[in-house]
């Protein structure tokens, strides 16, 4: 409104006015009658000039002053009636003025006087943080923005109700893609005739299509052994919901007709990009294939992954062919490679060393030299009685290294090899991996989310009992030039024995196969049993530990340590697989501090409930009978509290991460 009362033009009309007096003087010197009838009508021309000023003065004072009213009075109007909730309140955060909307939202006559939060507990947040100003609260079934204005004490309520309606609705119609696979079609049908096979792509068929039409999703089958499902959003909550009983509608219903077919399930969804959808779906099927099968995996472009069933153990292949692909594909890495890196998981195993091993005599076999990298102050327990069998009985131990020797003689032509875990955070040497372009993964657990990137070669079993029975198969497709040593037969026969428990769990046809190959080589079974001899003191300790034992749900067995003492990662294990032993225990946890300053959770199953998903709850991992964790508690009962929810989530059916 200044700005509109500044008289500019009134500093030039001042100066014409002085030029027009001057040049009148100047003129009558010099003529006075054309002196005359300049001043003349240099004056007539000035105040026709000073009077429209004035005028047009006069008319800007008055549009300032109905401009001015209209806003006053646009303002009053849009305080009082537009649809705005406004409050102001005191330094109590009690009510002292409210707009007429603002008493209608909560059809009430009037709220001075009232505290602000009768309105939704939701406003203490907003009152309380420094940096969110900010928020949507639910008042009378309606939703509202809320702004605070803190140094006023000012809230202004937006009515957000139909577009937060329709933001959940383009979220719920959001396009899902799901790709289904039937894992061990090819297996069942190998033998039928056509008839046979006909009638079982009928049964699947049926499920799966009444299963889509019950939900309304688009399935269509693209090949013998795999459909293609579009739903939305919504469709896919009330699956969750569900937790794709779908699952066990397929599993249960073929057995009847003792088919026995499982189905695995890997959906993309959270894009609105339908190459991105397909792409997700690929990969979450791919994640499924890797965990065993029999299960759903939802992916989000954002990496957040949710799984659903992986209640059976992953069905074992009849098949050598992959074995012999993979165990080819292998040869062809060695051989281009000058040098062969082999390393496990941290605190190896049993399993870790042998088929470490192994594969190091794989490419002794192909003429190129290869090394065992360990971190020999992890060792412990029978890992350490091996080392030094094989330090005092044979030319093997040259060939261990440490991962500080192995990068100082790297190359860009070397090749990493990393068995019996797949997670680069659980690798002996992480720094192995970056420093080659070459890595290649053998491993027999369950794909988790945390994987190593850009593998050249994966090959990943889960049906398999340990890493050493799958390279005892790639060792047979080998050359025969270098025969497996009667150490390093056993060493393999070792993992096989420490993974299935002498053969009693996750053993199938191919165990016994790799053993027998084993023993052809001289595997000493004797000197197996003086490897994993324990000593007297751990036999206590493990004893002091089950006596702890108490069951936090029918069949499932909790034991834990002494509250102020640290445990060996194996005693640990150790114990939960005794605990396995015993009458009534279907499930087994074993909870114990351990040396690095974490409390280790040790998982056994007889199948019944997937420890995989207890333990990768609490960001763990393994099989479904056999799996562990490491979890940044405070103290034993906080542990037991967390694996205690873990547990009943599992059970309810899902796991989420």
């Amino acid at each position: 409104m200044d700005t509109y009362r500044k008289r500019i033009i009134r500093h030039p009309l001042m100066y014409l006015t002085m030029i027009g007096l001057l040049g009148a003087i100047l003129l009558l010197f010099w003529h006075v009658w054309a002196g005359i009838v300049y001043a003349l009508v240099t004056t007539i021309g000035l105040i026709y000039a000073w009077r429209f000023e004035k005028i047009t003065f006069e008319h800007t004072e008055k549009h300032i002053e109905s401009l001015s009213f209209r806003m006053k009075k646009v303002g009053s109007e849009a305080l009082l009636e537009m649809p705005i909730g406004i409050l102001l309140v005191n330094e109590k955060f009690i009510i002292e003025w409210a707009n007429p909307y603002m008493s209608e939202i909560v059809d009430d006559g009037t709220l001075i006087g009232e505290e602000m939060f009768v309105l939704s507990d939701d406003l203490y947040n907003l009152t309380k943080s420094d940096e969110k100003r900010e928020q949507t609260v639910t008042i009378e079934d309606r939703k509202y923005k809320v702004v605070y204005k803190q140094e006023e004490r000012l809230l202004y309520f937006f009515d957000v109700t139909e577009q937060l309606e329709i933001q959940s609705q383009y979220y719920a119609d959001r396009t899902v893609i799901a790709i289904l696979f039937i894992d061990n079609y090819d297996e069942i049908t190998q033998g039928m005739d056509d008839q046979s096979r006909s009638l079982t792509n009928t049964v699947v068929t049926s499920i799966i299509n009444d299963w889509a039409f019950e939900h309304g999703i688009f399935a269509r089958r693209i090949s013998s052994d795999r459909f293609l499902a579009v739903l939305n959003e919504s469709i896919l909550s009330e699956l969750e919901k569900k937790k794709f009983s779908i699952l066990d509608d397929i599993r249960e219903k073929t057995a009847q007709k003792n088919l026995s077919l499982t189905l695995s399930i890997g959906v993309g969804a959270g894009s609105s990009s339908l190459i991105k959808l397909g792409e997700l779906a690929q990969s979450s099927l791919d994640l499924v294939l890797g965990r065993g099968g029999d299960q759903v995996a939802i992916k989000h472009p954002n990496g957040k992954l949710k799984f659903y069933g992986g209640k059976t153990n992953p069905v074992e292949k009849r098949t050598r062919v992959r074995a012999r692909v993979i165990s080819h594909a292998l040869q062809d890495l060695i051989i281009e490679s000058d040098q062969v890196f082999v390393m496990g998981h941290k605190n190896p195993d049993m399993d870790a060393i042998g088929a470490a091993i192994g594969v190091r005599k794989m490419a002794q076999k192909n003429k190129v030299d290869g090394f065992v990298v360990l971190d020999f102050d992890e060792l412990n327990g029978s890992v350490s009685r091996l080392m030094d069998e094989i330090e005092e009985n044979s030319d093997l131990y040259k060939y261990f290294i440490t991962p500080d020797e192995a990068l100082s003689t790297m190359t860009e032509k070397s090749l990493v090899i990393v068995v019996d875990t797949h997670k680069p955070s659980l690798v002996i040497d992480d720094r192995l991996l970056n420093n080659s372009e070459k890595v290649v993964v053998i491993d027999h657990h369950r794909r988790g989310e945390e994987f190593i990137q850009n593998p050249t070669l994966v090959y990943m079993e889960p049906y398999a009992s340990s890493t050493a029975e799958l390279v005892t198969e790639l060792l047979e497709y080998q050359p025969e030039d270098e025969k497996l040593t009667k150490l390093e037969a056993t060493s393999l026969l070792s993992g096989i024995i420490v993974d299935t428990k002498s053969f009693t769990l996750r053993t199938g046809a191919r165990t016994f196969e790799a053993a027998s190959y084993l023993r052809t080589y001289g595997a000493d079974t004797i000197l197996v049993q003086q490897l994993l001899k324990e000593d007297i003191d751990t036999y206590i300790e493990r004893s002091k530990i089950i006596q702890t034992v108490e069951f936090i749900h029918p069949g499932v067995a909790v034991a834990c340590g002494e509250r102020n003492k640290q445990y060996d990662s194996v005693l640990i294990a150790q114990t939960a697989d005794i605990l396995l032993t015993m009458k009534d225990v279907s499930a087994s946890f074993v909870i114990a501090h351990r040396s690095d300053g974490l409390i280790g959770i040790s998982a056994r199953s007889l199948g019944d409930i997937n420890v995989q998903l207890v333990m990768e709850n609490l960001g763990g991992g393994g099989h479904l009978t056999n799996a562990a964790c490491q979890i940044d508690a405070e103290t034993i009962d906080e542990a037991v509290m967390l694996l205690r929810n873990a547990i009943i989530e599992t059970l309810e059916g899902s796991n989420e991460e």
